[in-house]
């Protein structure tokens, strides 16, 4: 199956000696038993087919790959819907109407066809659902905005092509999928979910019990078969040529499975990812690898690898750090999470986010808050309508696994209860996502500042749907013509700093960073120095409802420079800084 002819073998060597030499090396760590050279070549054919061109050199480490005028919506393809026009023509016109100059970059969420999870149970990696649209309409938002597509590379769908032709008994997918027996010693296995980890399938050659991590209709594939792996870089490269720029990696951690081990971030899952970005550093176009692995930190940061495993990941203590914050009045864990965050190496740039499509991550909350935090996050959460999904342990106990709420309505009150400042106290969450050294991405239910869905979860039977609202566009648009509604509101001060923010060298994702001590636990604060050492901005929060003063000598300002708040255009004269309820300042010694 995996036989190549030696002239073209030799002739791609020919053209790229060093990435032969580079992907057999990997391939020898992945698939020792299998012929590396013949392996390295078919992963160039699949990757690079005829009529595509590659880099002759690896594009080296840098952070020339993104600036401080990225910033990224987050959103289903059907996010927007009318019942007349194509769901993605919607979206197309809702980033060119209202989001042109804010965000230069969208990732669609699966937008392929699917059988369940909203679209993460795929059938077809090299189709456009057509519910949304059509490889044109994809193509149109790609010519205008740096697009991500998801690449569901750890399960496919039970419905789909692939498992259907594994069951009938056909190759090359009688491989495809990863098989255990209900004897074996699963017990230290880590996954999402409570459901049965097996599932009994009869097939051709009789019942067989098929891996699951997610759900039923999500079957894991068998990375061991090589043709995986290949069928999956053809598609990584069905995406690039329709204009995606950059490739999450969804679920990435659970993808190498071994019957007796925890079955996450396992060696050969990490050396698969640093094959693709091998290949992704010899790609023409400017690809960036994202991977997805809501994880504690330690575990989060190993897929940067020694810069050669993503480009960018996630940076998931946030969402649950910055809602503790807000909820509580203090930023004591996020100011002692933040000093001990290492900045990004080169080549590597963090996403920071607060809200997705999935809901508020607790795992990454793991020993930065205690269980009495945990605890009254949650207690604070279910008062506002939202919802507690939770996660198997290996001792067949439960745990936390996320808290299902939009974001907005997560922050409408406090532990102390409601007040007047909801919206001030969203857009400090906000704020400190476009603060923090890395990359900002923004859901389309938090630039809307959607309430909780809850007929959704009733209708659809699952708590992820209290954050996956489809607004009619028609509905929303009335809306944001209207100034005084909230969604008018928050969209147009989240859009407003951010078209302050794109301008600011100093908020490359990859300049300087260090946690300011401000002496009040109140004040979350950050200093923030460009690339070339020109530019300072002190980045400054009031996560409390109290007015907070503290004193300039707090902040390291050069004498005989301007200082002004960029936010708010008030030079900083005087001997002490005032902070509102919830009021965000970037204090800057350059006026742009």
């Amino acid at each position: 199956m995996l036989g190549y002819g030696m002239a073209q073998d030799t002739l791609t060597k020919e053209k790229s000696p060093a990435l032969s030499r580079a992907l057999a090396s990997r391939v020898s760590e992945i698939y020792p038993d299998f012929d590396a050279d013949i392996l390295a070549s078919k992963i160039i054919e699949a990757f690079w087919p005829e009529g595509t061109h590659r880099r002759k050199r690896g594009r080296p480490p840098g952070n020339a790959l993104w600036s401080q005028g990225d910033a990224l919506l987050i959103t289903y393809g059907n996010s927007l819907v009318d019942g007349t026009h194509k769901p993605l023509d919607l979206l197309n016109d809702f980033l060119r109407r209202y989001l042109k100059g804010v965000v230069n970059g969208v990732h669609i969420l699966p937008f392929f066809p699917f059988t369940s999870d909203d679209g993460f149970a795929v059938t077809d990696y090299l189709s456009v659902n057509p519910q949304l649209g059509d490889w044109a309409d994809i193509n149109r938002i790609a010519d205008e905005f740096k697009l991500m597509s998801d690449l569901v590379l750890n399960h496919v769908s039970s419905q789909g092509n692939w498992f259907n032709a594994y069951r009938q008994g056909q190759p090359p997918y009688d491989k495809f999928f990863f098989e255990a027996d209900p004897s074996d010693d699963l017990s230290m296995v880590v996954r999402p979910r409570t459901t049965p980890l097996l599932q009994k399938v009869e097939t051709k050659d009789g019942p067989r019990h098929v891996w699951c991590t997610f759900s039923h209709d999500q079957i894991d594939l068998d990375f061991r078969n090589p043709e995986v792996l290949l069928e999956f870089l053809r598609t990584i490269r069905t995406h690039i040529d329709n204009g995606v720029q950059i490739i999450r990696l969804d679920a990435v951690a659970f993808l190498w499975k071994e019957v007796g081990s925890p079955s996450i971030h396992l060696p050969q899952t990490h050396a698969i990812v640093k094959l693709i970005r091998l290949l992704c550093d010899y790609a023409q176009e400017p690809i960036v690898l994202l991977t997805e692995t809501n994880v504690p930190k330690a575990e989060n940061l190993s897929y940067f690898g020694k810069r050669d495993e993503a480009h960018v990941i996630y940076n998931f203590p946030l969402p649950p750090l910055i809602l503790h914050a807000l909820l509580s009045g203090t930023a004591t864990h996020l100011n002692r999470w933040q000093r001990s965050m290492p900045p990004a190496p080169l080549g590597c740039a963090y996403l920071n986010f607060t809200a997705s499509h999935d809901g508020i991550g607790m795992r990454p909350a793991e020993g930065l808050l205690s269980a009495e935090d945990q605890v009254a996050m949650i207690d604070t959460v279910r008062k506002v309508g939202g919802l507690v999904s939770m996660r198997a342990l290996p001792d067949g106990g439960e745990a936390p696994y996320e808290l299902n709420c939009t974001f907005f309505e997560a922050l409408s009150q406090t532990f102390d209860g409601p007040d007047a400042h909801h919206i001030e106290r969203f857009l400090c969450s906000q704020t400190i996502v476009m603060s923090l050294e890395g990359i900002p991405a923004f859901y389309i239910h938090s630039l809307l500042a959607t309430p909780n869905d809850t007929e959704a979860v009733e209708r659809r039977g699952m708590n992820r749907a209290i954050n996956r609202h489809r607004w009619d566009y028609e509905d929303l648009r009335s809306k944001l013509e209207d100034s005084e509604t909230v969604h008018a509101r928050v969209l147009k001060s989240i859009s407003d700093r951010l078209r302050a923010r794109k301008k600011q060298a100093a908020f490359h994702p990859n300049a300087t960073q260090f946690t300011v001590h401000t002496g009040d636990n109140r004040v979350f604060g950050l200093w923030r120095q460009s690339l070339d050492r020109r530019q300072s901005i002190f980045a400054l929060h009031n996560v409390s409802a109290d007015t907070v003063t503290i004193p300039l000598s707090a902040l390291n300002l050069i004498e005989d420079e301007d200082w002004r708040d960029l936010l708010s255009d008030e030079a900083m004269t005087g001997d002490e800084i005032v902070l509102a309820p919830y009021q965000c300042r970037w204090i800057s010694n350059t006026d742009h």
